[in-house]
């Protein structure tokens, strides 16, 4: 009969199909937040890289100082955009877990903030230590994060993101100062491209 119950895989299905849908409508979903930190990282570490390339005049400073800060903060400020305006309608255990998982970032990153800026203050450490401290431990906790959220939602390919951050993490730390921009460059933001293109093609084809 037509008014007969869904089984729960089919209730799944359904509700997932929904879900993709709905952040269709709206103009959100992953591909476009990971296109912006894509564009971030790739122009922001990229130029950071060339800065320490021989013959070339630009101060490091520059780089990290005015170019890399302002890229993401414009990546961060339209990611809360995007996900603020994409989270409107809904309601209960969806929206609380987004919730937590966006504190879970906010408090990750302020702690590490405090314990790279302590360590730094130490004198045994050179530039180019505290280079690879910096850039290796917020690759990590990026890859943590996105592996987390890969869980919580069964996002396989949120779960291989982090997955590939955090082997890029340690990638940064081994080839040392200053091929680590580099390896944020290509591995770190060459990451969010392509998961960019993915959860484009997913949310054009409905999957």
């Amino acid at each position: 009969m037509d008014d007969e119950p869904m089984s729960a895989e089919e209730s799944l299905h359904l509700i997932a199909r929904q879900h993709r849908r709905t952040r269709r409508e709206l103009g959100g979903g992953q591909a476009r937040i990971l296109a912006a930190w894509a564009l971030a990282w790739i122009v922001g570490w990229g130029f950071t890289y060339v800065t320490t390339l021989p013959g070339v005049d630009v101060p490091g400073w520059v780089a990290g100082g005015i170019v890399v800060p302002l890229l993401f903060l414009g990546a961060v400020g339209y990611t809360t955009f995007t996900s603020i305006r994409s989270g409107r309608g809904i309601r209960g255990p969806s929206r609380t877990i987004g919730a937590m998982y966006g504190y879970g970032w906010a408090m990750s990153s302020i702690g590490l903030m405090v314990v790279d800026i302590r360590i730094t203050q130490f004198q045994t450490l050179t530039p180019d230590q505290v280079s690879l401290l910096w850039t290796g431990t917020w690759l990590l906790l990026t890859g943590v994060m996105y592996l987390a959220g890969g869980m919580v939602w069964q996002d396989k390919l949120m779960y291989g993101l982090g997955a590939w951050m955090i082997v890029s993490a340690a990638l940064s730390v081994l080839v040392g100062y200053p091929a680590n921009f580099l390896v944020l460059t290509v591995c770190g933001g060459g990451g969010f491209l392509l998961g960019a293109i993915v959860y484009f093609v997913r949310e054009k084809t409905g999957r």
